[in-house]
């Protein structure tokens, strides 16, 4: 079958060959498709940019929960975690051999490709599910990012003193209006998701280190209950900060073809990443517990533990929103694709759904146009209803840790690599999803009980 195979792949190029075009053959992988150039410094640098993103803001706070001891050691244990998964998951680009083997070019192409069946499905739900989570995750934390600029200025003209309050709603409005104005123009030419720019957050170079080795004590408004979900949260802050298992397989598409092999290039890149990731996150996490101790905010930049200078806080608020609006759009682009390609499978021959209105280099349909615009109003109204930035962000880590970053990774190296049932390294590898699965029970908990908690004196829509 794969000298068949093989025998399939080499026939196109003698003809073109023949038909003189041998030169384009050349600029051709495998599959036929463009050669991909990218290496392991690319590679590299698409991890870094995609892993740090808004859930750096909440590490102080996770940290300030867990403590000087715990807190440091439950983010070397994810990255350890997140550092091994990924190796396995890179081995599952190629399925059968690892240069020559047929390649998966999306996370559910890995899937579909080694386990099938009902876990594609799975995958599915969990992927999109994550996508929509993160898209309200979002629309709060750029909301309250603009707030907090309107907050700074009104600290520094009226004092620390003034209560300066405001809704977010007006800023998820506009947030939400800004994207959907965005994607009624070109779908195709979104921007990249940059890093956020973050300053340094020690209220002076003469402050003092403050925290405790146990995190935030029981007493002064936080019960023994509160303190049990608050660690538990932690965990899935911390989760949510190391995430990009989703789309580990798109990065490794980038990379040339061996020699040597993709997922060799890509276990070298993800060592590096999650190695620079980690020292980058111990610094804002750590610091952030050292300058602002049990006050430390679930949002570094909107919690106000300092006040000046407030242009510094303004700038990097700015970059916050800057991102997020690019980002929110990249990582919906799959949802929107997904929809329009299965109401375009369903309703072939509909005009509001097929036709296109063209007018310079835009194609406006009307089907998008509605589909997307209301897909960001529901997520809109979602975010409105549920203003809370640490425990969305929680959920979110912690509903999507296990399946993603752990179970399929596990589940498919074992099928590819054929890993005996009963055997050492099957024991050792279904005892660490197993783990990870009960961390994430946890953790996905303890986000759960903070939003009851909170609602009980919340109003929606108040902000």
């Amino acid at each position: 079958m794969a000298a068949h195979e093989g025998t399939n792949r080499v026939a196109p190029m003698e003809v073109t060959v023949e038909a003189g075009n041998a030169g384009e053959a050349a600029w051709l992988d495998d599959d036929g498709r463009p050669q991909r150039t990218g290496t392991f410094w690319t590679a590299s640098a698409h991890i870094i940019t995609a892993v740090i993103g808004s859930g750096v803001l909440s590490l102080a706070w996770a940290i300030a929960q867990l403590g000087w001891v715990a807190g440091p050691a439950a983010m070397l244990l994810f990255a350890f975690v997140t550092y091994y998964t990924a190796t396995l998951l890179a081995e599952c680009y190629r399925t059968g051999d690892p240069e020559t083997g047929k390649r998966n070019y999306t996370y559910m192409d890995a899937v579909r490709s080694n386990l099938g069946g009902a876990k594609v499905a799975f995958c599915g739900v969990i992927q999109y599910a994550n996508l929509v989570g993160v898209a309200i995750g979002y629309t709060i934390a750029s909301s309250i990012s603009m707030k907090a600029i309107r907050r700074a200025g009104c600290f520094h003209t009226h004092g620390h003193a003034e209560p300066c309050s405001s809704s977010s709603i007006p800023y998820m409005i506009v947030f939400g209006a800004v994207t959907s104005i965005r994607f009624r123009g070109s779908p195709s030419s979104l921007p990249s998701c940059p890093s956020p720019i973050l300053p340094s957050d020690s209220p002076s170079a003469s402050h003092r280190p403050s925290g405790s080795l146990t995190g935030i004590s029981i007493g002064a408004g936080v019960t023994s209950t509160q303190k049990v979900w608050h660690s538990l949260q932690a965990f899935g802050d911390i989760a949510f900060a190391y995430s990009f298992s989703n789309i580990l397989i798109e990065i490794q598409d980038t990379i040339k073809a061996p020699p040597p092999s993709e997922s060799k290039v890509m276990q070298k890149a993800t060592r590096l990443s999650v190695a620079t990731t980690t020292i980058f996150y111990m610094l804002c996490g750590c610091m952030g517990y050292a300058a602002f101790g049990d006050a430390a905010p679930d949002n570094l930049l909107t919690g106000f533990g300092f006040y000046e200078p407030f242009w510094l806080l303004d700038v990097a608020n700015v970059a916050i929103v800057v991102h997020l609006v690019g980002a929110y759009q990249v990582f919906c682009q799959p949802i929107f694709a997904f929809v329009e390609r299965r109401a375009a499978a369903a309703w072939p021959h509909s005009a509001f759904i097929s036709r296109e209105l063209r007018v310079g280099p835009f194609a406006l349909s009307l089907f998008r146009l509605t589909w997307r615009s209301a897909f960001v109003c529901l997520t809109t109204v979602v975010a409105m209803l549920l203003p809370f930035f640490g425990n969305v962000v929680g959920f979110l880590g912690a509903v999507s840790f296990w399946p993603l970053t752990v179970y399929f990774p596990v589940e498919m190296y074992i099928k590819q690599r054929r890993v005996p049932r009963g055997s050492t390294k099957w024991i050792c590898l279904q005892t660490l999803s197993i783990s990870c699965l009960l961390v994430s029970i946890a953790a996905a908990a303890g986000s759960i009980a903070d939003v009851m908690d909170a609602l009980k004196v919340y109003r929606p829509f108040s902000g």
